[in-house]
């Protein structure tokens, strides 16, 4: 598609998690004439092919992600979304279930620093 491989360099290239809305004002900047819809159709394509990462968490609109081998703290008062790096646990969880898996998707609910402040 016309816009694919521009999409894929902006989550790439994020320090972030953005949402469809937010690529789609980075996008605009480029390409005015860019429609929101497109975004959308074109990160389906490429979440489908397995380029991007969709992050869902409930109540808040879908996240796009790079592919790089990652887990996610999400802080359950504020809902901020962060990287950690942890050992990859994909033979553990073979060696339980009895059978390979393609992958998983941990999500660890914490309270970040800012919102355990307020408390």
């Amino acid at each position: 598609m016309r816009y694919e491989n521009v999409i894929l360099e902006i989550v790439n290239y994020s320090n972030e998690h953005m949402t469809a809305e937010q690529i789609f004002f980075e996008l605009k900047k480029k390409y005015p004439s860019v429609v929101l819809a497109t975004v959308y159709n074109n990160l389906n394509n490429l979440y489908k092919q397995g380029k991007i990462r969709k992050i869902s968490i409930e109540g808040c609109p879908d996240r796009y992600d790079k592919i790089i081998r990652h887990d996610h703290l999400i802080c359950s008062c504020c809902g901020k979304l962060s990287d950690i790096f942890l050992s990859d646990i994909t033979k553990e969880l073979e060696k339980q279930v009895g059978f390979g898996i393609e992958g998983y998707d941990l999500k660890i609910q914490y309270v970040c620093d800012e919102c355990h402040s307020k408390m």
